[in-house]
């Protein structure tokens, strides 16, 4: 029975993703989209299910499925664990994914491919729940592997535009960038301790003791952590992350909020007991995610494309998770990781409602004063803005102080980095805001005449999402630290939560009065002096520079991509033709002397007869010449 449920759990959404395959262009377009979300919706009530008992028993449950791998003394099984953690991101995949379904019943209803844009949601869903489920990092590594190819299917899931196919290939080539390093560490850890399941990697790490971990232990570690990169969005690999908008909404919001981009906070949580041995590596992740935060929230600031605005602020919101990460505090990067799959798919989903409003429309530039219009889209998305500017009593507020806190604690420096951050993360939210929902609107006429607020298949689930971000952060008030005490038998060292003090209250008021600077900023620019950002061809100065995202692509671009470019065109135009021509010409030789050849093949028994006695008398004279010689040669010697 344990065995079925759990089964039932992990493949649901396969199941959802063969229909819609085989089945899906027969039925109509309603039926496919919610058999798809039906799938999804039971893997997460069976979630909800184990999440309880666990809750209740304190106990994993881990399920041996069948061996897999045995070389040697390497072995290997296809095994589920579902413990505090692997628990808590089932919930919010299967949760806020089956939302992101039901969304998409509307928003993709006009699509001629709906059936196949569900079957690759539903696989997404699928690789994901595996990802998170697996008792070993081989297993996560096909969730990992997974992910990516279903980020490449829908982010070109309009594949006719060849800019939406440029996006695809960056989005799936960069993450490979990344897996190799998640690989290569996998492959010293086996080497290591024989195993890559988690629990004998981390009892083989207590029998070893730290005084073995300075190199290859560190060093995986290291290798991990440039998946997670990859992954997760971080400085380096990060530019494919905006440019994966390209996609529908909903897949922008499956990508950002639930599934993909959280997968780096998973591995390294789940690997928290490798990553306390390698503090070197800790830091380069706490300064890695910092610089990726405020890098990303500064581009942020000067974007016009409302999804380009949100896909800079989850590369920013995920450097907060780093942050955190880097520091040992692992609870407070799950705490914001949860509370931010609730306002940023609130806000991916909310700019869906106003792009489908717009008819496809996504220049802020281009729109205002929606608020009336479309009130529920609006109320939502003001929340989940309140939610990841972090002010007082919504979700983003309680999640990223945390984060602050414990930055000040250990290093200043990137302290103040994140709360720079923060305060362009009000800012450019608030703008995003006032550019919306406020002052008049400066769409078309046409535009204009058809405003209307979304259908309810796609507002149920904004009134939903903005209610988690308001009050998402009760699972972990300060006092109560629910989820602290629930996800602690997971980790090796426990991160120390003081009682709030003097301190902590006022780097809460720092926090506050940060978010509110950055708010009256937008609003000082946005609303009293209803200022709209200028055309792209007027952007002048280091304005410019931000504007273009620093030019990190045309670095790639002339870094690695010209001349990969310029490789393979030598190969194809000069190397490649002087190759074939030695084979073609070796085959040509080969094909004139058979030619020749077979000539002396002409059926007749007296040329034969001929060939046979010159044959022989020609092996004769050789054994006479060869004894005649042999003789003489003895003579002489």
């Amino acid at each position: 029975m344990e065995n079925s449920l759990i089964l039932l759990l992990l493949l649901t959404p396969f199941f959802g993703f063969l229909f819609n395959v085989f089945f899906g262009k027969s039925v109509s377009k309603s039926v496919s989209g919610f058999i798809g979300t039906g799938a999804v919706v039971v893997s997460f009530i069976i979630s909800i299910i184990y999440f309880l008992q666990v809750n209740e028993s304190h106990q994993a449950i881990k399920v041996s499925l069948f061996d897999w791998i045995t070389v040697s003394n390497f072995k290997l099984d296809f095994g589920i664990l579902l413990d505090q953690l692997s628990l808590l991101w089932l919930l919010f995949v299967t949760g806020i994914g089956s939302l992101i379904h039901l969304y998409s019943i509307s928003y993709m209803h006009d699509d001629e491919n709906m059936h196949k844009f569900f079957a690759y949601l539903n696989l997404f869903v699928f690789f994901m729940i595996t990802l998170v489920v697996g008792s070993n990092l081989l297993v996560m590594f096909i969730g990992w592997e997974g992910v990516g190819l279903c980020s490449y299917l829908l982010i070109g899931f309009w594949y006719k535009n060849q800019d939406y196919n440029n996006a695809a290939k960056k989005a799936f080539i960069m993450n490979r960038i990344g897996d190799l390093g998640f690989l290569i560490g996998m492959f010293i850890l086996a080497y290591c301790f024989n195993s890559l399941d988690y629990s004998l990697i981390q009892s083989g790490i207590m029998v070893k003791g730290p005084v073995n971990a300075d190199h290859l232990i560190s060093i995986a570690a290291l290798c991990l952590f440039i998946g997670a990169t990859g992954k997760s969005a971080q400085l380096p690999l990060y530019t494919w992350l905006p440019d994966a908008m390209a996609g529908p909404t909903p897949v922008s919001a499956l990508i950002h909020a639930a599934t993909m981009v959280t997968a780096g906070i998973f591995m390294i949580t789940r690997m928290n007991f490798l990553f306390d041995l390698a503090p070197y590596v800790q830091t380069i992740i706490a300064v890695v995610g910092a610089t990726t935060a405020l890098v990303a929230a500064s581009i942020g600031i000067y974007q016009n494309d409302i999804k380009k605005v949100l896909a800079y602020s989850t590369v920013s919101q995920l450097g907060l998770m780093f942050l955190a990460l880097g520091m040992g505090a692992y609870t407070v990067a799950v705490f914001h990781v949860i509370t931010h799959a609730f306002f940023k798919a609130c806000l991916f989903l909310g700019s869906g409602s106003v792009i489908h409003a717009l008819h496809g429309e996504q220049d802020m530039r281009k729109m205002g004063g929606l608020r009336k219009a479309m009130p529920i889209t609006f109320a939502t998305m003001l929340i989940s803005t309140l939610a990841i500017a972090g002010i007082f009593p919504f979700a983003g507020f309680w999640s990223k102080d945390e984060i602050l806190m414990v930055a000040f604690e250990h290093n200043k420096v990137l302290w103040f980095v994140g709360t720079v951050a923060s305060i362009m993360t009000a800012f450019y939210m608030f703008r995003l805001m006032y550019l919306t929902f406020f002052n008049d609107f400066r769409g078309t006429e046409e535009q204009k005449h058809h405003l209307h607020e979304s259908p309810s298949l796609i507002t149920l689930p904004l009134i939903i999402l903005g209610a988690l971000a308001a009050v998402g952060g009760l699972i972990n008030l300060p006092g109560s630290m629910w989820l602290n005490h629930f996800i602690e038998p997971i980790l090796k060292t426990k991160h120390e939560h003081h009682a709030l003090g003097q301190q902590e209250y006022i780097l809460m008021g720092v926090a506050l009065a940060g978010a509110l600077i950055g708010i009256g900023m937008a609003y000082s620019k946005f609303m009293k002096q209803k200022s709209v950002p200028v055309e792209d061809a007027q952007i002048q100065g280091f304005s410019k520079t931000i504007y273009n995202k620093y030019y990190v692509d045309e670095f790639y671009t002339f870094l690695i991509v010209k001349p990969l470019n310029s490789l393979s065109n030598f190969f194809r135009t000069t190397l490649e033709p002087a190759l074939s021509k030695s084979v073609y010409g070796l085959g040509t030789l080969a094909v004139g002397i058979a030619n020749k050849g077979k000539k002396l093949q002409n059926g007749s028994i007296g040329f034969y007869l001929f060939a046979f006695v010159i044959g022989f008398f020609a092996i004769i004279f050789y054994l006479f010449l060869y004894t005649f010689l042999v003789k003489i040669v003895s003579q002489w010697m």
